[in-house]
């Protein structure tokens, strides 16, 4: 360890804590060549969907099975799309120990959501494997909203962090709006919109032209894959979480 001329140490490096995007890819199979085909005709429309992400596989879904998964395919399948398979949690011991060996971490398993009691509402929306640990923060200590006023374009991310989130303008396929709040954008919402981000399941998204790639509420994804109804496309709706559903309502 070296000290400086003011008598304080120092090291070559500093230690701090990190919150990284993560991509949690959800198997509800242990077919991994259905999973390939599944995965390319996802992002076929978007080759661009990810960015060499890192990726968690969650494999509680299919912990009782007894069929062995073929790591190794599945890691060289999600990174032929441009992800980076780092993690695996929920196996079980055997699922685990094949994860290791094909060179995965082991990672925390996920908090249980309790299941909701209301029915199940189905809509033109197709779930989607991603859950998305937020990197950019807009920290507002004592501020419980921010306001953004600038067009944001594909690449670009905002966190209101603690509080609601407010767009003046367009918000860009492949931007990302984010909140531990309520999400209000005031002009075309066409990328991806994450309201309670820390699992507030009362959060809502409001926009005035509705054309979202992804919308989010307390870690429920929807990827719009189908053409909204037409009386929510392009229009003013919202975005609120019905049990275990997202509904996109107009206003």
């Amino acid at each position: 360890m070296a000290v400086d001329t003011a008598g304080q140490s120092r090291t070559s490096f500093d230690l701090k804590s990190a919150q990284l995007p993560v991509v949690a890819v959800v198997l509800k199979s242990t077919d991994i060549s259905a999973f390939a085909a599944d995965l390319a005709a996802r992002v076929a429309d978007d080759p661009e969907f990810f960015d060499n992400d890192p990726v968690l596989i969650d494999l509680a879904a299919v912990r009782e099975s007894a069929d062995a998964i073929d790591f190794v395919a599945m890691i060289e399948a999600l990174r032929e799309h441009h992800t980076q398979p780092v993690a695996v949690r929920g196996g079980s011991a055997e699922q685990m120990q094949a994860a290791h060996e094909a060179g995965l971490i082991a990672a925390p398993d996920a908090p249980v959501r309790e299941k909701s009691a209301q029915p199940e509402v189905r809509e033109v929306i197709r779930e989607v494997v991603r859950e998305v640990h937020v990197p950019v923060e807009v920290p507002g200590e004592g501020v419980p909203t921010v306001v953004v006023d600038k067009p944001l374009r594909s690449g670009q991310q905002v966190y209101a962090r603690g509080g609601d989130l407010v767009v003046m303008a367009m918000v860009s396929f492949g931007a990302e709006v984010i909140a531990d709040g309520n999400i209000h954008v005031y002009a075309p919402l066409r990328g991806r919109a994450i309201a309670g981000a820390r699992g507030n399941t009362e959060a809502r998204i409001f926009g005035t032209c509705m054309e979202p790639q992804l919308v989010s509420i307390a870690g429920m994804y929807r990827a719009i894959e189908t053409d909204l109804p037409a009386d929510v496309r392009g229009k003013p709706a919202q975005v609120r979480l019905d049990g275990e559903k997202l509904l996109i309502e107009p206003l």
